[in-house]
């Protein structure tokens, strides 16, 4: 989806640094989002991701998509597609059945 939404970012950049950043989200999905965020990370990384309510979920980088002056944007996925995964964003998507 075209929405994007605040978040919180923790966890190890690039250089083996623990941060813990505000960050914003864009092309909300059920698995996941893209981020942008001004520190380099690693694909394959786990991050915490924290929504305005303060849930928390685990998410995989899984691409780096872009990087224009000095931030990058970088593709996540929740690591466990659970219900506090699937309610994470506070949007109800639609389902991929008819």
């Amino acid at each position: 989806m075209s929405l994007s939404a605040p978040v919180g970012l923790s966890g190890e950049d690039r250089q083996k640094g623990s941060f813990t950043i505000d960050a914003r989200a864009t092309n909300l999905n059920k698995h996941g989002a893209a981020v942008q965020i001004g520190r380099e990370l690693m694909v394959g990384a786990v991050i915490t991701l924290r929504n305005k309510q303060g849930a928390e979920v685990s998410a995989r980088v899984v691409a780096r998509l872009a990087a224009v002056q000095g931030v990058s944007s970088y593709g996540v996925e929740f690591v466990d597609q659970n219900s506090q995964a699937q309610g994470f964003w506070g949007i109800s998507f639609p389902s991929n059945g008819s």
